[in-house]
């Protein structure tokens, strides 16, 4: 079988460049499962498509194993171009999207979970009633989505921007606090404390560091998966949390606690990718959003 080296100029006009995207998705993916997920169809739909491209090129492009999809020599070499390609093209679409004039259309926002929920969801209709003509798409996130790749075309962060060359402004100040609910029997005794606390799937990040260094040798009385849940086993009256303070204060539910313990406070980030920047729908829902930002308990 021939080697990228060898192919020559006349399959060009034979390969499909959507059978294209199909290889670059299980490369990114390194399963056709995975990339099944990503592009959202099947896996025999994965496997055609990239069949295709090989019996096009008339090269094997990946090795299909048991549990995984490995790149050959010649599919590395055009996973390269393929890379060139997409960021191209995307950068192409994010130019394309910039040059329009209207102030109107869909916004996507990508926030972390507690962001999405407690801050953007309870005021969507404050930040929409600024913009009527704009359709608000809010993703609910624990990871960092790409704005390069028209992910999301505005974030907001509790880290400072991870993708080189994202522009990014910090915006507000998030700080946590311990609370429980009004019935908790041991509020006045913090050596009885019972803690709310994350599952071991968890790992690696702020708070949960803070979390456990504030719980000490004290007994943990449940795990959950994430903040929300956590504020809701606090206002069960389980045990004792660490939450935004936005959260805890806002809510009659819960009291504050006395800690003694030096407090974690994050920083509130709103990013958009360079190309975007005279983009004007985006523009100005990013004026929205900081000014909402500003006139919260969020604020710097």
């Amino acid at each position: 079988m021939p080697t990228l080296a060898h192919l020559s100029c006349k399959f060009a006009y034979m390969m499909n460049w959507e059978d294209l995207r199909y290889f670059h998705a299980v490369a990114r993916a390194g399963t056709l499962a995975g990339a099944a997920r990503l592009l959202r169809v099947d896996n025999a739909t994965v496997g055609r498509r990239l069949a295709a491209l090989e019996d096009a090129l008339q090269v094997r492009l990946v090795e299909r194993l048991p549990r995984a999809a490995r790149l050959t020599a010649a599919g590395r070499q055009v996973l390269e171009q393929a890379d060139a390609m997409e960021a191209g093209a995307l950068a192409i679409e994010r130019l394309v999207l910039a040059a329009r004039s209207e102030d109107h259309g869909k916004v996507t926002i990508t926030a972390p979970p507690v962001l999405a929920r407690h801050f953007l969801a309870p005021n969507v209709r404050n930040l929409a009633a600024r913009r009527p003509q704009v359709q608000l798409s809010i993703l609910s996130e624990a990871q960092v989505v790409s704005l390069a790749r028209l992910d999301a075309d505005l974030a907001l962060r509790l880290t400072p921007p991870i993708d080189e060359g994202d522009i990014a402004h910090k915006i507000g100040r998030m700080p946590f606090g311990l609370y429980a609910a009004h019935d908790y029997p041991f509020a006045d005794a913090p050596n009885h404390w019972e803690f709310i606390a994350y599952t071991a799937r968890q790992s690696g990040f702020a708070h949960l560091h803070w979390l456990y260094e504030v719980i000490g040798e004290r007994r943990v009385a449940c795990e959950v998966t994430d903040l929300s849940n956590q504020y809701e086993a606090a206002r069960s009256g389980i045990g004792v949390a660490g939450l935004p303070c936005f959260i805890g204060d806002a809510d009659a539910r819960l009291q504050r606690l006395p800690d003694g313990e030096p407090g974690l406070v994050l920083d509130v980030w709103i990013a958009l990718h360079p190309d975007r920047r005279n983009d004007k729908l985006i523009r100005n829902t990013m004026r929205d959003i900081v000014a909402l930002v500003g006139a919260s308990t969020l604020a710097l």
